[in-house]
Formats: C-alpha cells, sequence, structure tokens
C-alpha cells in the first residue's frame, strides 16, 4: 500500500486541469498556424470529419471507461485486488473489438456521408481520421483502469504526449502537403490532379488534402499517447502489492465481470448513441439548412456580415456555406475550452464518489457534488462572462485579424452567455454513473436531443438566423440535460446544495471580474495610443489583455472577501492544510 497513493477528488482533477491547460495551450499553437495554412475552408472540410468521426469514437468509447473506473474503485474499496487486475484484462479485449467495428464504421461511412452533404472535399480527411478510433479505444483502457485506482497522473501524461503528437505531425504534413501542392501549380503541373488558372485555384485544389494531412495528426498523436500508456505499465505498473493480492479473495469469473461491466456500460453507451447519432443528424441537417438559407436567401446574409463579406474571396453558394460553417468550428474552439476543463472534474469524481457510496459514506457523497458543482462554477462563470465581452479581441489575440473574425466573434459571445450551463452537464452525468444511475442521463439526452434537432431544423433555414439558429439550438439541449439530470442527482443522493455557495457567491465574484475586464479595456483602448504590429499585436488586442489581467486580479480578491472560497474544497489540494490555515488566520476562507 505504501507504493500507492490515492489521490482525493480535488488533487486528481487539478492534475488533469494542468494537463488540460497544457493540452489547450498547445492546441491553441497548432491551431492558429493550422488556420492559417489551411483557412476557413478548409476548417470547415477538417469540422465535416470531426462531425462524423466523433460520434462514432464517443460511442466506441462510451460506458466501458465509466464501467472500468467505476468497478475498479469499488473493488478497492472492498479489498478485491484480484478483481482489480482482471478487470483490466476483460476490459482490454472489449476495447479491442469496439475499437476495430469503430475504425471499419467510419471508413464505411466516409464517402455516403461526405456525399449527402455535397462535402466531397472532406473525404480525405474522414479517412485519415478512422484509425483513431481504435487507438483511442485501447488509450481508454489504461486510463478508465488508473482512473479507478484514483491515480490520474498517467492519464494527465498520455494526454500530453497526445497533443504534442497532433501539434508536430498535424502541422508538418499540412506544411508538407502545401508545399507540394503549390510547387505543382508553379511548375505548371496539375494540383492533385485538377488543372488550375491562377493562385487561388491552387489553394482550393490542395485544401482538401492539406486539411486530410493536418487532422492525420489526430491519428498520430492517439499512437503516441497509447505508446506512452504501455510502455508506463509495462515498467512502473500499477503499485499493487503481492500482499494486497495475498490477502484479497479469488478474481470473480470473466464472464461476471464482462457482465457487471455491460450493465454499467449499456445505459451509458444507449445515452451516448442518442446523443452522438442527433449530433451527426444536427451537423448534417444545420450544413443542409445552411446550403438552403444561402441559396433562399444570400443577399440577407451578405447583408448581416457585411463586414466579413467585404474582406471574404469570392465564393460560390457552396464554398459560402463551408465559409460560415468554417467561422462557427472557429468560434467553437472557445466555446469547448471551460467544458472540457470541467469535465476533469467529472473524470476525478467517478472513483471518490463510487467508493463513497459503496460505503455508504453520507458526508464524502454531499462534499464530493458540492466541490465538483461549486468549482464548475467557479471556474465556468467568469469564463463564459469574459468570452462574451471579450470574444472579438480573443479571436484576434489567437488568430490574427481575418476576414471570418466578426461572425466567429459573434458565435463566440452568445456560447460565452450560457458557458456554466454547458460546463456543469458532464461532471453530473458522471456523478449519477458513479452512483449507478446511468439510466438518467440516457433518458435526458433522450429529450433534449430532440427539442436540439427541432429547433436547429426550423432556425438554421432562415436567412436572418443562418448559422446563429445552431446556437440557439445547442442551449436548448443543455439547459434540459443539466435540469433533469441536477434534479435527478438531488433526488437520489438525498444532498441539498448550498446553492449561495455553489452558484451565487461565484455569479457575484464573475459579475465583478467581467465587469473589471470591460472597463479597464474600454479605458486603456481608449487613451493608449493607436498601434498596430502584424495581424495580431494592436493598441486594441493589447488593451484587451491588460483587462483580463485586471479581471483576474480583480476575481481573486472578490473571492477572499466574499469568502466563496470554502475549506473543504482547499484541503482537498494538495498542501490543502497549510493553505487553509493561512486564509483561516486573514478569515478569507468560507
Amino acid at each position: 500500500m505504501a507504493g500507492r497513493k490515492k489521490q482525493s477528488l480535488l488533487n486528481g482533477a487539478l492534475v488533469l486541469v494542468v494537463a488540460t491547460a497544457f493540452v489547450e495551450i498547445v492546441g491553441v499553437l497548432y491551431k492558429i498556424p493550422l488556420t492559417e495554412l489551411i483557412g476557413t475552408i478548409g476548417r470547415g472540410y477538417t469540422g465535416t470529419a470531426f462531425n462524423l468521426y466523433i460520434p462514432i469514437h464517443n460511442i466506441a468509447l462510451a460506458g466501458l471507461p465509466v464501467a472500468i473506473s467505476k468497478l475498479v474503485a469499488q473493488s478497492v474499496a472492498e479489498g478485491k485486488f484480484n478483481n482489480v487486475k482482471k478487470i483490466y484484462k476483460i476490459a482490454l479485449r472489449m476495447f479491442f473489438v469496439a475499437g476495430t467495428i469503430g475504425s471499419l464504421l467510419v471508413l464505411a461511412l466516409a464517402y455516403p456521408y461526405a456525399k449527402s452533404m455535397d462535402a466531397m472535399a472532406s473525404l480525405p480527411s474522414i479517412i485519415m481520421i478512422a484509425p483513431a478510433v481504435f487507438v483511442c479505444c485501447v488509450m481508454a483502457t489504461y486510463r478508465g483502469y488508473y482512473s479507478g485506482l484514483r491515480n490520474q497522473t498517467p492519464t494527465a501524461l498520455s494526454q500530453m504526449c497526445e497533443v504534442v503528437g497532433k501539434l508536430v505531425f498535424g502541422l508538418g504534413l499540412a506544411f508538407i502537403v502545401q508545399s507540394y501542392g503549390m510547387t505543382c501549380f508553379h511548375n505548371g503541373k496539375p494540383v492533385f490532379g485538377v488543372e488550375c488558372a491562377g493562385v487561388q485555384d491552387a489553394v482550393m485544389a490542395l485544401t482538401p488534402y492539406a486539411s486530410a494531412a493536418s487532422i492525420f495528426g489526430v491519428t498520430m498523436g492517439a499512437v503516441c499517447s497509447l505508446l506512452f500508456l504501455v510502455l508506463r505499465h509495462k515498467i512502473v505498473g500499477d503499485k499493487i502489492t503481492k500482499e494486497e493480492l495475498d490477502a484479497s479473495p479469488l478474481a470473480d469469473t470473466g464472464k461476471n465481470i464482462a457482465k457487471m461491466m455491460l450493465t454499467i456500460a449499456v445505459p451509458v453507451v444507449v445515452s451516448t448513441l442518442v446523443m452522438n447519432i442527433t449530433n451527426l443528424i444536427d451537423s448534417w441537417s444545420i450544413q443542409a439548412r445552411l446550403q438552403y438559407a444561402v441559396n433562399s436567401g444570400r443577399p440577407v446574409i451578405e447583408s448581416m456580415f457585411s463586414e466579413a463579406m467585404a474582406l471574404a474571396p469570392e465564393m460560390d453558394n457552396v464554398q459560402l456555406k463551408s465559409y460560415l460553417y468554417g467561422a462557427y468550428e472557429i468560434a467553437l474552439d472557445f466555446r469547448n475550452l471551460v467544458p472540457t476543463i470541467t469535465t476533469t472534474l467529472g473524470m476525478s469524481a467517478i472513483p471518490v464518489l463510487a467508493e463513497a457510496w459503496t460505503l455508504k459514506n453520507k458526508l464524502m457523497i454531499r462534499s464530493s457534488i458540492e466541490s465538483v458543482m461549486r468549482v464548475a462554477m467557479l471556474i465556468s462563470l467568469p469564463a463564459g462572462i469574459g468570452m462574451a465581452i471579450l470574444s472579438k479581441d480573443l479571436l484576434n489575440i489567437m488568430y490574427g485579424v481575418s476576414d471570418s473574425v466578426t461572425i466567429s466573434a459573434t458565435v463566440m459571445a452568445l456560447y460565452g452567455c450560457f458557458t456554466f450551463i454547458m460546463a456543469a452537464a458532464q461532471p453530473l452525468i458522471n456523478m449519477l454513473q458513479a452512483i449507478g444511475r446511468a439510466d438518467v442521463p440516457m433518458k435526458a439526452v433522450g429529450f433534449a436531443a430532440v427539442a436540439k434537432v427541432v429547433v436547429n431544423f426550423i432556425l438554421v433555414g432562415i436567412p436572418q438566423m443562418n448559422i446563429l439558429g445552431a446556437i440557439i439550438g445547442t442551449f436548448c439541449f443543455y439547459i434540459i440535460t443539466v435540469s433533469y439530470n441536477l434534479n435527478a442527482l438531488i433526488k437520489e443522493t438525498g444532498v441539498k446544495l448550498s446553492y449561495k455557495s455553489v452558484f451565487f457567491k461565484p455569479l457575484i465574484c464573475a459579475l465583478m471580474c467581467g465587469t473589471g475586464a470591460w472597463a479597464v479595456s474600454g479605458i486603456c483602448r481608449r487613451f493608449m495610443p493607436a498601434f498596430e504590429f502584424g495581424s495580431r499585436i494592436s493598441s486594441s488586442t493589447v488593451s484587451a489583455v491588460i483587462g483580463i489581467i485586471a479581471a483576474v486580479v480583480i476575481y481573486v480578491l472578490a473571492l477572499l472577501f466574499t469568502k466563496s472560497i470554502v475549506r473543504e474544497d482547499v484541503k482537498m489540494l494538495p498542501k490543502g492544510e497549510k493553505i487553509c490555515k493561512v486564509l483561516e488566520k486573514y478569515d478569507l476562507i468560507g
């Protein structure tokens, strides 16, 4: 036992948050040059490929990592260490099968999917990402296993390996393909089989293949991550001692373990299946209805986004649809940032809450649920308000001034307004899964999915709404799922949340933070001499950075003086006891 230490809920989450922050920073380093290499239209192609890959990837992975983590945590709590070893072996076999089927399914659906959306240029990207489903499935076995042992470090390190691999291979291969295509054009040769009259034609011809090369980086990043986990498992192992194995009862049969895993996994799989099939239909319908909106009301859309249209290259209706969808995809880079971070809370909560539920420790159950929800709000509320206020400046900093930034900024600002709802969604699902109620999210997703598809289908087809209609559909989806799941979690556990601590105090601090960002950036913008160096550094973007720094300081001070930081949360952090004593000395902790 001495060699294996269990991480607390927030300690484990902190490890994952650090890894996630690293992943997102490297992701920015990846997306900025990637967007410059393949352009907004190229991002539309990769977005289309992801819209097929992600549902199949999520379905293939659904349930089993949760089942592994939950069963391992339960077995450790009961001292059944032989069971722990057996769970790992059975899970690896099951994931091998799921991954193989998933990759083959992506390849089988690639052509009909691309054809149905009039997006054949995205076909190479879909093919290049297909093997990643298999690799990610095998990788998830290791991540779920270590999560159940309440050791999130291997997962965190593997995530870092994955994103670095994606950066190196994705950008490198995209650059090679683009260079090859332009060399062919300048030498008077066809560009990937297309005769090109000018540079713009050459760019249009090579973009589908440069996009495919960039997306192959996702597959190679997953390979790098898997190699790390395999080597670490062989060298370091899981730290379960021989004494623990000798003292534990014999393992259950493989058949019983597989049955227990499926009992937990099936509701999650069904929920994920419904959600991702909905997303797949939704993605198809958004693009189809967006095409309808462009065909029926192009002048309205051009007038609505006149600033972007004045700077954009000439496009036919199909390219304009891809352009609008690509601008939407760019905004999603920020929309998904905060939920990605708060998802780590849910991942860390599964083994902790499963153990507390197994041991019927009511105090630990309440503490875990409140901590997850409170920290999710502390992160998401200020971040969402900041995204809404500084959307255009943040996009200019990340991607530089571009023709599509005004469209992306509008999308990002609207998503920022309800980031806190999206941030709560996955942690709630994970906590219900941890207490054995994976059926609840399945029902919630079913109701919400229907609402989302209907709303998107109606609104996106209206030229005056076009791509902005998808934001309203997403809002409907999350408000239904979060409300339903939160109500079910409270009823099932009997925990009465302190809404003052969980929501209202973080909201007040976040509003002070947002007001500070708006005021400081506005003052700087007004009094700072106008300047511009390149497409990213200007008086406007520098003012935004100063505003963000001021907002962080204001937020920290607001948290301290309103005593929004809670003693129980701090104690779960590394050196938590010492931090508590310092804060208590100055009466700055709740």
